[in-house]
């Protein structure tokens, strides 16, 4: 039986360690901080970001001035054509700092920029990098479908001064296609570590919560043996401390032997409930102290109950009873000391006979049987309960019990318990 104090788990991490969030992205930041409020704004960037970001700003800075620079040798091409197209590419390079924000909306609006001005390009391969990482696959497919589509047209009115015009079509969609390839494997490492992250949280969940089930059970348990020992215990106080009430006239050796009983049965008592709060207390299974009942006490038990006045006989016919598994031996024993103190509490004064059959392979049989009492006995409040616990208790060894009332007006509990 396992403790009942709460169990050390490992506390769930909320975020990551101060010294590696800036290594990550603000949005995978985010999403790994599970326990942030969330206020509906853009998480702020990280340190990473902000040199992601200057990286690409410079990167489509660079690229715009080497297409301007290729400008004055396109052939056909006006001054104010080529006025409108530097400008475009000043603004497309100061709209990726917009990328994070509409990854989406910006990319839409560099399609027909890029058609225009060539100094764009690295803008729009940033951006379109930007929508690969941040949106699933069929925004990335239209979007990056229809820039491709319009790339031969573009190199046919513009054609490069430098380069032919399948050399310049293939190595643009090459490198768009590099481009969106990088994009969408820099998202799927992400959606792989937030995934990773989320088992991981579930592992521990579902860890807390077999912990939490372990410690109810125990505590099941615990309730189980503390009815089962003291109901017992205090039905032996009763029958005494009635004995010694209602016969006053009794010789002083029944007197000093009742009460000898009533003091024994009280120190067990007190001895048995210390045992189980110290399980509760200290977290030590349940056979840290006394050894616990198995079949070989059903002859103490017998004996202790007819040293209280009860009539008993008991019937032990199990072949090889030293080989009975102990948890099944001590689960009879708690069957028939229960079926005993019944007996004393609604039919007292009758006899009782306890019956254990059984051999390897076909199972243990536990029987309590009692008739019907000779007069009217009061009811005992809290009645039931222990017959509910025995029925849990059968359940758990793998086996069954059943009970009730007999043809002649007496009462049977009969369990079987496997032995394999």
């Amino acid at each position: 039986m396992s403790g009942q104090q709460t169990a050390q788990l490992p506390p769930v991490p909320a975020h990551e360690p101060k010294l590696r969030r800036w290594l990550l992205p603000s949005a995978v930041v985010d999403a790994l901080d599970l326990d942030a409020k969330r206020s509906g704004r853009r998480p702020r960037r990280t340190a990473r970001d902000w040199i992601v970001d200057f990286t690409c700003f410079f990167l489509a800075v660079g690229i715009g001035l080497a297409a301007a620079d290729s400008l004055s040798d396109e052939r056909g091409l006006s001054p104010v054509l080529a006025d409108v197209d530097q400008i475009l590419g000043a603004l497309a390079c100061a709209a990726v700092w917009l990328r994070r924000r509409w990854p989406v909306g910006l990319a839409v609006a560099m399609i027909p920029v890029g058609f225009v001005s060539s100094t764009a390009g690295g803008a729009a391969m940033v951006v379109l990098f930007t929508l690969a990482v941040h949106r699933p696959f069929r925004y990335v497919a239209w979007i990056g479908g229809i820039s491709l589509a319009q790339m031969p047209l573009f190199y046919w009115l513009r054609p490069e001064p430098d380069l032919p015009y399948l050399a310049s079509v293939a190595l643009t969609v090459l490198f768009t296609l590099t481009v969106i390839g990088w994009g969408m494997l820099a998202r799927s490492k992400r959606q792989l570590m937030l995934s990773l992250r989320d088992r991981a949280r579930r592992a521990e969940t579902e860890a807390r919560l077999r912990a939490e089930q372990a410690q109810r059970l125990a505590r099941e348990a615990i309730a189980r043996e503390m009815h089962d020992v003291l109901a017992h215990r205090l039905t032996l106080l009763s029958v005494h401390a009635g004995a010694l009430e209602f016969r006053p006239d009794a010789s002083r050796e029944e007197v000093a032997r009742a009460a000898g009983v009533i003091r024994e049965s009280a120190h067990e008592a007190l001895q048995d409930l210390r045992e189980i709060i110290g399980v509760l207390r200290a977290g030590e299974p349940d056979d840290a102290g006394r050894p616990q009942p198995t079949l070989a006490a059903l002859d103490a038990l017998a004996a202790e109950s007819r040293e209280a006045g009860m009539k008993v006989t008991l019937d032990n016919r199990v072949t090889e009873p030293a080989a009975v598994p102990a948890s099944v031996g001590r689960t009879a024993y708690r069957i028939a000391q229960e079926g005993l103190t019944n007996v004393r509490k609604h039919a007292p004064g009758t006899e009782v006979t306890v019956s254990v059959t059984g051999a390897r392979g076909d199972g243990l049989v536990v029987m309590v049987h009692n008739p019907a009492p000779d007069g009217p006995v009061p009811p005992v409040p809290g009645s039931g309960q222990g017959l509910i616990g025995l029925t849990e208790r059968a359940t758990l060894a793998g086996g069954r019990l059943a009970h009730g009332p007999d043809g002649d007006g007496g009462f049977r509990v009969r369990a079987w318990l496997p032995w394999g």
